[in-house]
């Protein structure tokens, strides 16, 4: 008998804040793998005077040390209260109303195959940036930015971010890398839930596991590792862009073409297994903590309905 579909228990409103919750408790725990990621992403992109690219960081420990010792601990969690506001909007969306989307895409029917799948996370991905875009802007920024040897930073919190991008850069530079930022992360999306979906509906049919957390890891490694591998050059693409001033790059395109032209193909990889850290790990902790949560609420509104 095929166990009930991953993320299809409950109602879209406890899907909605259960995934942004989890979310957050999943960056919360990862930020700092996300910060190195970062960091070694854009490493490269600017060449010092003599020509030759200095490579400050060095894999995920090195990177993750060198901030602390040259910046503090505290610059591994830049921009997190972007983060924060970025996954509370985000996550609520792409995640929350995933099965909302499946069920739209076939007309309520509960028989979805892996074409529908793939449409509703292309859709609830999209529709999560054009949403979510100026906070995942700022955040990137912030992670970015290395304090300079006399104190200054690039902005002096996240409201300062939002102010000084929109007044220097104008409103549309809060959404700047807005379509390869939908790009990705409909391939993200696409990719992390529709592989979670599809493990774990295997291992239920087949009796592999019961709907358990051996269950939910399981799955949720396996998402992790497949949309490191398949994202990765346009994560990298989008966070080079977001990143650089109005100018810099053309466009998301002409970002891609100079990376190739200047660093190899190998700059698509650059942040690779920090990605898949963090991206692996955040997997785990944030479908772990979605299973857990709707389970919750699930308990308690059966609770109020039938107290007896």
């Amino acid at each position: 008998m095929v166990g009930k579909m991953p993320l299809e228990a409950g109602p879209t409103s406890v899907k909605f804040f259960g995934a942004g919750t989890a979310a957050c408790i999943a960056d919360l725990v990862t930020f700092p793998l996300d910060t190195a990621k970062v960091r070694l992403q854009i490493q490269g992109e600017s060449k010092p005077s003599n020509g030759r690219k200095a490579q400050k960081y060095r894999g995920v420990l090195g990177t993750i040390s060198t901030m602390v010792r040259t910046e503090g601990p505290r610059s591994l969690y830049s921009g997190l209260v972007a983060g924060l506001q970025r996954q509370m909007s985000f996550a609520s969306v792409r995640i929350g109303l995933y099965d909302f989307m499946k069920q739209f895409y076939t007309r309520g029917s509960d028989n979805s195959g892996i074409s529908t799948r793939l449409l509703a996370g292309c859709t609830t991905g999209a529709m999560a940036v054009v949403l979510a875009q100026p906070t995942d802007v700022v955040k990137v920024r912030f992670q970015a930015q290395v304090r300079e040897a006399d104190g200054v930073k690039r902005y002096s919190g996240t409201i300062d971010a939002y102010k000084t991008i929109a007044r220097d850069e104008g409103v549309k530079g809060l959404w700047r890398g807005c379509f390869p930022n939908i790009a990705r992360n409909s391939i993200v999306n696409c990719t992390e839930l529709v592989t979670y979906d599809i493990i774990k509906e295997l291992i239920l049919m087949y009796d592999l596991l019961s709907d358990g957390l051996p269950c939910h890891f399981t799955a949720a490694f396996t998402a992790g590792f497949c949309t490191t591998v398949v994202a990765s050059p346009v994560d990298v693409v989008k966070t080079r862009f977001m990143n650089s001033c109005s100018g810099q790059y053309g466009s998301a395109v002409g970002c891609a073409i100079a990376m190739l032209k200047e660093e190899g193909p190998t700059a698509f990889y650059k942040g690779f297994v920090p990605s898949f850290l963090r991206l692996g790990s955040w997997n785990i902790v944030m479908f772990v903590s979605y299973e857990q949560i709707k389970r919750i609420f699930t308990r308690t509104q059966q609770t109020w309905e039938s107290p007896f």
